[in-house]
């Protein structure tokens, strides 16, 4: 039982299977899906403020000095990530359905995660100062990154991203985040003393985005273009996806001499994937496309990376109370 409880999923990734049950029982439509669009979009401006107000500029001075890390992370999150999202989209329709491919081409190029980066990496006993760092530039950075690759190379699959995209997620996720930072001397306390006041609009507003993107797509027939034969092979190319940068990131780090706190940091900060910016700039980006089952393979990779995650940090952190081999 002790072994099954750390595979069990959490309770934020049971309210988002709660949420896309509800959508598609109940999918908000008309006037309130217009209203529920306008709520989700002040929510999730007050997320990226918050954020903003939270993040230290002591902590990121401090690990801006560590490049190589950082480096060593950037290129696995926005360079090996979006190659491999390239060659799985290129399966066939018969084993990646085209919105799947595309949502799995999304997530590979979406920025790490910053809470469940430096969470992980403080339990293993790696280089926090360095994972804050890490973890908050690369989400930073894929305000700018994460439209500019998903352009890129859905222009090579005859899509692409318009400029208006862009300035739209400019205007909703980087201006609230500039906003926080400049008002940080005043209220970064404050902010840091009700971390549960972030967590609740950090994940309520995911879920309120999630509601939304599936509502609609309910709406126009999700269930009947999702095969189970699509599922599974969506579920084990996340797997696979996962696998490779775990291995890489640890491998990477070893051959490049990193000591073992700075190989923690690359091997969680480089290997996951953001939820809490994917979501929102999934439903900025692809605005009249089938949201929901674009960020699909992002809610299955969420809930994948953190069970690999917690097992593989409790290992870090056993092996670090035993005598150096």
């Amino acid at each position: 039982m002790g072994a099954l409880a750390r595979f069990r999923p959490d309770n934020f990734t049971m309210a988002l299977v709660g949420t896309v049950v509800f959508a598609t029982f109940l999918p908000c439509s008309g006037s309130f899906a217009a209203t529920w669009d306008v709520a989700t979009k002040l929510a999730i401006a007050l997320l990226f403020f918050l954020h903003g107000a939270r993040l230290s500029r002591q902590a990121v001075i401090a690990g801006l000095t560590h490049w190589r890390l950082h480096i060593t992370v950037f290129a696995f999150t926005y360079a090996l990530f979006p190659l491999l999202g390239l060659a799985a989209a290129a399966l066939p329709a018969s084993v990646l359905s085209p919105s799947l491919g595309l949502g799995i081409l999304f997530l590979c190029c979406l920025p790490s995660t910053v809470q469940s980066s430096i969470a992980f990496t403080s339990i293993a006993g790696g280089n926090v100062p360095a994972a804050i760092c890490s973890a908050s530039a690369s989400s930073i950075l894929g305000v700018f990154l994460t439209p500019l690759l998903v352009g890129l190379l859905m222009s090579a699959n005859g899509g692409g991203v318009s400029m208006d995209q862009i300035y739209s997620i400019i205007m909703q996720l980087l201006v609230p985040f500039i906003v926080g930072q400049l008002v940080q001397p005043f209220i970064g306390a404050w902010a840091l003393r009700h971390k549960k006041l972030l967590s609740l609009v950090d994940r309520g507003s995911i879920l309120m985005v999630v509601y939304g993107a599936f509502s609609e797509a309910v709406i126009h027939g999700l269930w009947h273009q999702l095969t189970p034969v699509s599922t599974a092979g969506m579920v084990l190319i996340n797997m696979v996806l996962l696998g490779i940068a775990l291995s890489l990131t640890t491998w990477s780090s070893r051959k490049l001499g990193f000591n073992r706190q700075d190989e923690i940091t690359i091997v969680f900060c480089g290997s996951k994937k953001s939820l809490a910016a994917g979501v929102p700039m999934a439903n900025i980006l692809f605005a009249g496309h089938a949201v929901g089952m674009i960020v699909l393979p992002l809610m299955l990779f969420h809930q994948i990376q953190l069970m690999a995650c917690a097992v593989i940090a409790r290992r870090y952190a056993r092996a670090s109370e035993q005598p150096a081999e």
